[in-house]
């Protein structure tokens, strides 16, 4: 039975979307637009009605005359003003937050200081209403960042400097030159977050939650996401990442403590709630609130609800608070929208251009935007005019059908204008072959074997003092039991830097590698207990090239004093035939001393409960440059390109920082610890159970470290597998310490002073098959 009567405020293709939805509830009569488009003039059941939308009193008095019951607003303006107000004091339900709850989008700063306040993951932030404090806080920080004008500023008030010169540009123009109006008397200056960015929006009233599939938005004008913002050029649903484990992440870390948090500030959010989502390496993490539903989201999700699902219903629920009691259906298909703006969009533009729009095929259907109907003829009279929705079994299918009406002309109009690579991200994701280490011609499991086929002949040295085993870090002998009383245990390791000399060879830089080599072989040392004593140094070429080889020693010898130990030798093998040009490579031997007493790793000693900590790594090291050189190369940079991961430096001048010397800040903490594991070839799943006893396995909780951005860079463009990258490389940990639960927090101390520490998990039981390190969470990586 037909018992509503709809107010909808607005006039752009979202309000188009909820007009055409709403129309086909059995319980909607009527549908009031105001202004409403040259969409909802022909939609059935809608009118549109010329009153001031932003008339509130009027529009009060209009409802009351014209028996309206539910009150629709559809931008945001309106109800950051308080329209919801002036609706509940007139008794009539308005499908909207109160002025009050909608700050979460009126006011960056409300919304920024909100996630603070709740615990709701989001980027670094500060505020700033004085010009000049913002400036110094910009010069201060070493990280790129985001701009926000804090009020409303129609989805434009958002900067993306790319250099310090340019944020101090855009705080200028917000500021001072006021390019924004009021919205930009305050700003929000925040850390520049890297991923994929998502949206979702989800039905509340005020209690209970229930969200629609997540979709991703095209901003920029052009194609590729090149040039500038807009209010969005395309959408599409949903988003190949959707999982449902990050579907639920997003509901326990964000929505709900959102909503709870809106209780406690005695502000309880009643409508549908935009979340603005970047799924960056630790996880989804909030961009923005919105208080409304999106654009063009709006139009590209209500498709998808199955016919037997009333939206009227639903919002009915949300203003009246039981939202529980409504089912909501989304079928099991994919939905795409292009839109078309005007020639010239988002700068100037022509307004009032004739159009013709015919009947889309089956499948396919046309939102209205910035049109108007004039005494018959259909004009533009915006920037972004109208679009064209299709669903489809596939996402390839629902975007093919897109493109196919538009080259039907089913859409005309002079100087229009529409991305032609709608969904690009989903389509490159998929297409790509996921890249692995074994493919770049590194065989990990090889190597494996080849420790084993080998073992039989090692031990066959055996000699008092030395067990000749091998698997650990580094060799040991014990001087005590060769005749040499009281004497310590020697610690051996050797290592070589490995393809990732071809990097120094390319950008002619070669001290950085320098330290990498004595640097694999330390670390190896300080895992035992080891205090680094010695190192030597072995450099093979075709033919000698004195600048390059001592820009090598110099940086062996900065290693050296890292580490503390002597460079007392080496050997500079010139080999013509066996090298090419200036090819050249390098190994290196690193000796130290422990008493046997202070040996590691402590097997003994290590029960379940003990809590693991992880050292911040300095980006990639020196492992898994053989797959790093294939990505490189996939993407089509050089070496001297721009890092896309470092905007600061090159790809070459990225790549080449120097693996992280641990052994200093260790060798204070040692006497506390029971294990280390130096993150090197084969990563944290390969290396951490090489300190643990057969009992014990390691459960390592991925995201609970900050991951320098080249890793997240590097999967994407890859499309390597989680479990290989954890398997390839260090992901941000470049070293790995057991230690008893009751020492965890006094030993991360310690270490803050010159490490980045982070509590990354624990030691368990191992039962029957399990595997001697298992990273937990690894799906968030999407």
């Amino acid at each position: 039975m037909a018992d509503l009567r709809v107010l909808l405020i607005g006039n752009g293709g979202r309000e188009h979307a909820l007009a055409w939805k709403l129309s086909q509830s059995p319980r909607v009569d009527r549908i009031f637009a105001i202004p409403g488009n040259g969409g909802t003039a022909t939609c059935p059941k809608t009118i549109n009605v010329s009153i001031a939308a932003e008339d509130f009193a009027e529009l009060v008095d209009f409802s009351k005359s014209n028996g309206i019951n539910l009150v629709v607003p559809g931008p945001e303006a309106p109800l950051v003003d308080g329209v919801e107000g002036f609706f509940r004091r007139a008794g009539i339900p308005c499908f909207g937050p109160s002025q009050e709850a909608a700050r979460l989008e009126g006011s960056k700063t409300y919304s920024k200081d909100f996630m603070r306040r709740y615990c709701i993951p989001t980027a670094t932030y500060e505020n700033f209403s004085n010009y000049d404090d913002a400036m110094r806080y910009v010069d201060a920080i070493d990280y790129d960042v985001v701009i926000k004008a804090t009020g409303i500023a129609a989805g434009k008030g958002v900067i993306l400097p790319q250099t310090k010169e340019e944020a101090k540009d855009a705080l200028r123009q917000i500021m001072v030159d006021k390019a924004f109006g009021s919205a930009g008397d305050e700003v929000v200056i925040e850390e520049l977050l890297l991923g994929d960015e998502l949206s979702v929006l989800t039905f509340c009233d005020g209690y209970t939650i229930k969200s629609l599939p997540l979709a991703q938005d095209h901003k920029r004008i052009f194609d590729g996401d090149k040039g500038p913002n807009t209010g969005g050029m395309g959408c599409y649903a949903p988003t190949n990442i959707a999982t449902k484990e990050l579907m639920e992440r997003i509901d326990v870390e964000i929505l709900k403590p959102t909503i709870s948090g809106m209780r406690r500030e005695r502000q309880p959010f009643r409508g549908v709630l935009f979340t603005g989502l970047m799924i960056t390496s630790t996880g989804p993490k909030v961009l923005e609130y919105n208080v409304r539903f999106g654009d063009p989201e709006t139009q590209t999700i209500l498709p998808l609800l199955s016919a037997d699902t009333d939206l009227a219903d639903i919002m009915v629920a949300c203003a009246e608070g039981y939202l529980d009691d409504c089912h909501i259906k989304v079928e099991d298909k994919f939905s795409a929208t292009v839109v078309l703006a005007a020639g010239g969009y988002p700068g100037s533009y022509a307004k009032g251009t004739p159009m013709t729009v015919r009947s889309p095929p089956v499948g396919s259907t046309v939102f209205h935007a910035g049109t108007q109907l004039e005494n018959g003829q259909l004009r533009t009279c915006g920037g972004r005019v109208i679009a064209i929705n299709s669903v489809g079994n596939t996402l390839e299918e629902a975007v093919n059908a897109c493109y196919s009406a538009l080259a039907s002309d089913v859409i005309e109009f002079n100087g229009m204008f529409f991305r032609k690579d709608i969904a690009h991200k989903a389509f490159r994701q998929t297409a790509q072959e996921a890249l692995t280490y074994a493919q770049a011609g590194v065989d990990i499991a090889a190597g494996n074997d080849f420790v084993e086929k080998i073992r039989k002949a090692v031990a066959s040295t055996k000699r008092p003092g030395a067990d000749a085993e091998i698997g650990g870090f580094g060799g040991e002998i014990d001087l005590s039991q060769c005749g040499y009383p009281d004497a310590p245990v020697l610690v051996g390791a050797i290592d070589g830097v490995g393809t990732k000399l071809m990097i120094a060879q390319s950008m002619k830089r070669h001290d950085t590698v320098g330290i990498d080599l004595v640097a694999m072989n330390v670390n190896d040392l300080i895992v035992q207990g080891a205090t680094p004593l010695m190192f030597l140094d072995y450099y093979g070429c075709s033919k000698l090239d004195l600048s390059s080889a001592s820009s090598f020693v110099e940086g062996v010898a900065e290693g050296c004093r890292q580490a503390g130990c002597a460079l007392v030798g080496g050997e500079t093998a010139e080999m013509p035939g066996m090298y090419q040009g200036e090819d050249y490579d390098a190994a290196g031997c690193a000796v130290g001393a422990v008493v046997a007493s202070a040996r590691l790793p402590r097997k003994d000693v290590m029960i379940p409960g003990d809590v693991l900590l992880g050292l911040a790594s300095h980006g990639v090291h020196s492992n898994g440059f053989s797959l790093v050189r294939r990505i490189v190369q996939r993407a089509g940079l050089e070496y001297t390109s721009e890092a896309p991961w470092d905007k600061s430096k090159t790809v070459g001048e990225s790549l080449l920082t120097p693996t992280r010397i641990y052994v200093k800040s260790l060798l204070s903490v040692l006497d506390q610890i029971k294990g280390l594991a130096h993150i090197t070839g084969g990563g944290l799943v390969e290396n951490v159970p090489r300190m643990l006893p057969d009992s014990l396995a390691a459960e390592i909780e991925f995201g609970s470290w900050d991951m320098p951005p080249v890793f997240p860079w590097l999967k994407a463009s890859g499309a390597v597998a989680p479990a290989e990258m954890c398997r390839t490389f260090n992901v941000g940990i470049g070293m790995v310490i057991a230690v008893e639960a009751d020492k965890a927090d006094a030993v991360a101390r310690a270490l803050g002073t010159t490490e980045t520490v982070y509590r990354i998990g624990r030691l368990t039981t191992r039962q029957n098959g399990d595997q001697g390190c298992v990273v937990q969470n690894l799906q968030a990586w999407v």
